[in-house]
């Protein structure tokens, strides 16, 4: 049977007419931020109980797969794809409850049943899978790939017992070594020894005192599950850290060589621009390729800070904390995390003050081929105003020359009409007259252009 309030989008559910009418028009995302306080509430859990949570990376799944999968439950093949838009749904099953969480990257599922018979205290590592109320075959159909996995068993249980009681948890995990904490005012006990089993499954067991609400125990379950899965995905940036490390090592390298060759001149820059571009395009490309990883690991991991600082954990006797284990295997991977991604960023920045001078040594290197260039131009203009004073000189003698010979015709043909002239005593007279003339109008000539400019 589906529980359809639970199931029923939270914005979908009646305003009062009398409030709508009082305000002005509501904002259109007004009432789903309104309710995203409410999103993702904690289960209400009867103990003692099991709960089954399993992780996927939801890339390549799309919510049509999810909800098919869905379906395949017992009595949900008329559940609505549109029941699935709000990221959250829970589905209430006979004697247990689905829930289901979609994440940016990832997808929970969470199973919670009655404990199975035998599975409490005094048993060593029960067969929880066997009495697991899903459909045969459901949890291995899942879309996507598992990341985490747990299986959170928890109990009615007085703390007084003490070591007896730690005894008792220890000998459930079947272990020696474990991790544990007193969850702040609930007193409740929460030990586990974070590995993987045979069937693929952390293990985790809470003992919590009687008495204690279905409320609380929900939100105890919650904050521990979160804790895990935060945890394994705030650690998928160390994979992606460790293997950038080789390529970093060695674009460091080049880029100091890069650098120090910028001071020799036997290297063009031509082959310094080409190594540098090469350079500059594998680092963006790394940075492009992982700097979501990075920066969605540091959010993973203050997650995980947040959800530990809720468990108001307290130190159980010879037991080191689910907090102190977390920080302590935690903070070196998420330290080499934010180590990589700020060389990558360092590296980047290096790379745009390595070009800048670059771009500096060819600017000089053009304004000295530009001043060479001008030298020769202004030499070659030196040589072509020479040029042209002894062309200039050269034509005032040539038009000299026509207009002597002219004056001689002239003076020839005046003596022909009986003038008392001597034509050549008379062209050589007028020689020195024509060069003043042919001289002075030629600098008029240059007077009227320069005053044109």
């Amino acid at each position: 049977m589906t529980d359809t309030a639970a199931r029923r989008p939270l914005e979908d559910r009646p305003v009062s007419a009398g409030a709508a009418s009082l305000l002005p028009p509501d904002d259109p995302q007004r009432v789903a931020l309104h309710n995203e306080v409410h999103a993702r509430p904690a289960a209400r859990i009867r103990l003692p109980a099991l709960v089954t949570l399993v992780a996927v990376l939801n890339e390549g799944v799309s919510r049509e797969d999810e909800h098919a999968h869905l379906c395949h439950l017992p009595g949900q093949q008329g559940l609505s794809l549109a029941e699935l838009q709000d990221n959250f749904l829970r589905l209430r099953l006979d004697g247990y409850t689905v829930k289901w969480e979609r994440h940016t990257e990832f997808t929970r599922y969470s199973i919670v049943q009655p404990l199975p018979a035998g599975a409490g205290l005094g048993s060593s590592m029960p067969a929880l899978l066997d009495h697991l109320v899903t459909p045969p075959g459901w949890l291995g159909r899942i879309p996507g790939r598992t990341v985490a996995a747990i299986q959170l068993v928890m109990l009615n249980a007085d703390p007084a017992a003490g070591p007896a009681l730690m005894e008792q948890a220890k000998h459930w995990l079947r272990r020696r070594t474990v991790v544990g904490s007193q969850l702040g005012s609930s007193q409740a006990w929460a030990i586990t020894d974070l590995q993987l089993n045979a069937d693929g499954f952390e293990r985790m067991l809470v003992l919590a005192p009687p008495g204690t609400s279905e409320a609380a125990a929900g939100r105890i379950a919650m904050r521990l599950l979160e804790v895990e899965t935060y945890r394994l995905m705030a650690l998928r940036g160390l994979p992606v850290a460790k293997s950038l490390g080789p390529a970093l090592l060695a674009a460091e390298a080049e880029l100091a060589d890069l650098t120090a060759q910028l001071d020799a001149s036997s290297v063009s820059e031509q082959e310094l621009l080409d190594r540098l571009i090469g350079l500059a395009a594998r680092v963006e490309r790394a940075t492009a390729a992982h700097s979501f990883r990075f920066s969605a690991t540091q959010a993973y991991a203050d997650l995980v800070s947040q959800r530990i600082e809720e468990l108001r954990e307290l130190s159980l006797p010879g037991t080191q904390t689910l907090g102190a284990f977390m920080r302590r295997r935690l903070a070196p991977a998420m330290a080499t995390v934010a180590s990589t991604a700020q060389r990558l960023t360092s590296l980047s920045e290096r790379v745009a003050r390595t070009s800048a001078l670059l771009r500096t040594r060819v600017d000089i290197a053009t304004e000295g081929q530009n001043q060479q260039l001008l030298a020769k131009l202004t030499h070659g203009q030196e040589l072509q105003l020479r040029l042209q004073s002894t062309v200039e000189g050269l034509s005032i003698a040539a038009i000299s020359y026509y207009v002597v010979s002219l004056l001689l015709y002239g003076a020839k043909a005046l003596k022909g009409l009986g003038l008392p002239l001597q034509p050549e005593l008379a062209a050589g007279a007028l020689i020195p007259v024509v060069l003043w003339g042919v001289w002075r109008t030629t600098r008029r000539i240059h007077e009227k252009l320069h005053a044109g400019h």
